[in-house]
């Protein structure tokens, strides 16, 4: 999966030492060792990411579970709430950096996000 260049994809902790643009933070739980005022001017968007139930599932086996965790997600990115959290990211200024504290966010719901925010 490659990411749509109005959407790309960073790491949490690499973007607070060197903040920029438009971003948002994309995870359900708020990162680890990360203050609240190092995002401040950061969307939270919790609505737009994968429950707590697919989350744990994943994390059980996510090298033999990733096309299916996408596809789950893909139906959880169908309910109102989510398509609401969309919408919002969908309105927020180009190029818009998605933030995650997933060690590798090409294999993780962010790569689901980017297909999903350009329309694919």
């Amino acid at each position: 999966m490659s990411a749509p260049a109005n959407f790309p994809a960073e790491r949490i902790y690499d973007y607070v030492h060197a903040p920029h643009k438009s971003a948002v933070l994309l995870d359900r739980l708020w990162p680890r060792g990360i203050s609240k005022a190092a995002l401040q001017g950061v969307a939270w968007e919790k609505d737009a990411t994968p429950s707590t139930e697919l989350r744990h599932w994943f994390h059980e086996d996510p090298e033999g579970r990733f096309d299916e965790f996408c596809q789950r997600f893909r139906q959880e990115l169908a309910a109102p709430a989510a398509q609401a959290a969309l919408e919002r990211l969908r309105a927020l200024p180009r190029p818009l950096t998605l933030l995650t504290a997933a060690k590798d966010p090409a294999h993780s719901h962010i790569a689901v996000l980017q297909q999903a925010l350009a329309g694919r």
